[in-house]
C-alpha cells in the first residue's frame, strides 16, 4: 500500500473519531499487504479495533459511574467448584431477558459461595451493552438514603436510584439495619417493583428477612415484591476464600526427632 493511500486512511479514521482502529492500522495493513490477510477480513478488524475500544471504555465509564468494585465474568466462575450453581440458568440470565421483562435475580446461599461474582457479572454483561447499572452494599445504600432524608433531599435520590435499568444490593442480612433504614429500603424497592429490575444477594434465607429488617410484616410485603417476577438462585457449597487461605497455607511439618540422651552407663564407658 502507498504511503499516500495509508496516510489518507489515517486522515479519515481520525476524522471519523476511531481511535482504537486508528492505532491499530499500521499493523493490519502490514500484515494485509503481506498477504496474511485478506481485504474483507481487514476491514473487519479495523472496525473491531474501533469497537473493542469503544466497549473497553463505556465500561470503565460505567463501573466508574455504577460505583462497580471489580470486573466479574460468568467466564471466570468456577463452576467445578461450585457444582450446585445451575449453569444453564447463569448462561440464560445473561442474555439480559430479565432486564427486559423487569424481573428480579436474587442469590442465596452462606458467605464466599460467589454471590457478589455473578451478580457483578450480570452488572458488567448489562454496562457492556448499554445499559445503565448501578452497584451498592445494603449498608451503604441505607447510609445514603439516610443522609438524603436529613438533608431533605429524599425525593431526589430515589429518583436516582430508581432510573437504573439495573442494581445490584449486595450483602443483604450481614449487618443490622435500623428500622428507619428499613422503611427506606421498602421504598426504594417498592418504586423500583415493575419499574426496573434489581438483582440481590444475601446469606440468609427468606424467612430470616423479618428478623434482618426488624419488621416481618414489611419484609413480607418486600419478598412479595420481589419473588412477584424473579429469578432464585441457590448456592450451596464452600467458600473460595476458605479454599484460597488453604491453598496458600504451609503444609504442617512433622517435628524432628528428639535426640536420644545416652544412658550413664554408656557416658562412663566413654570416659
Amino acid at each position: 500500500m502507498t504511503a499516500t493511500l495509508r496516510d489518507r486512511l489515517r486522515e479519515q479514521l481520525a476524522d471519523l473519531k476511531m481511535p482504537g482502529a486508528l492505532e491499530a492500522l499500521d499493523e493490519i495493513l502490514r500484515r494485509a499487504d503481506s498477504g496474511q490477510l485478506p481485504a474483507g477480513e481487514a476491514i473487519g478488524e479495523v472496525l473491531g479495533s474501533h469497537i473493542a475500544l469503544r466497549n473497553q471504555r463505556r465500561l470503565q465509564t460505567a463501573m466508574r459511574c455504577a460505583r462497580l468494585p471489580a470486573v466479574k465474568r460468568l467466564s471466570d466462575f468456577d463452576f467445578s467448584f461450585q457444582p450446585s450453581v445451575p449453569r444453564e440458568q447463569l448462561e440464560n440470565l445473561h442474555t439480559l431477558g430479565f432486564i427486559e421483562r423487569r424481573e428480579n435475580v436474587v442469590f442465596l446461599g452462606p458467605p464466599g459461595v460467589g454471590k457478589t461474582h455473578l451478580a457483578i457479572s450480570l452488572a458488567i454483561t448489562a454496562a457492556e451493552r448499554g445499559r445503565r447499572v448501578y452497584y451498592a452494599t445494603l449498608a451503604d445504600l441505607i447510609m445514603w438514603l439516610e443522609e438524603a432524608q436529613q438533608a431533605g433531599q429524599l425525593p431526589r435520590r430515589l429518583r436516582t436510584l430508581v432510573s437504573p435499568s439495573l442494581m445490584v444490593i449486595d450483602e443483604i442480612g450481614y449487618l443490622p439495619i435500623s428500622r428507619t433504614g428499613a422503611q427506606l429500603f421498602y421504598q426504594l424497592m417498592s418504586r423500583r417493583y415493575e419499574h426496573a429490575s434489581t438483582v440481590l444477594t444475601s446469606n440468609k434465607g427468606f424467612e430470616a428477612w423479618g428478623e434482618i429488617f426488624g419488621d416481618d410484616v414489611m419484609a413480607g410485603a418486600l419478598i412479595d415484591r420481589l419473588l412477584h417476577h424473579c429469578h432464585i438462585v441457590n448456592i450451596r457449597g464452600n467458600s473460595y476464600r476458605v479454599r484460597h487461605h488453604r491453598e496458600l497455607a504451609p503444609r504442617p511439618t512433622e517435628p524432628p526427632a528428639p535426640t536420644p540422651t545416652p544412658r550413664r552407663g554408656v557416658r562412663r564407658q566413654e570416659a
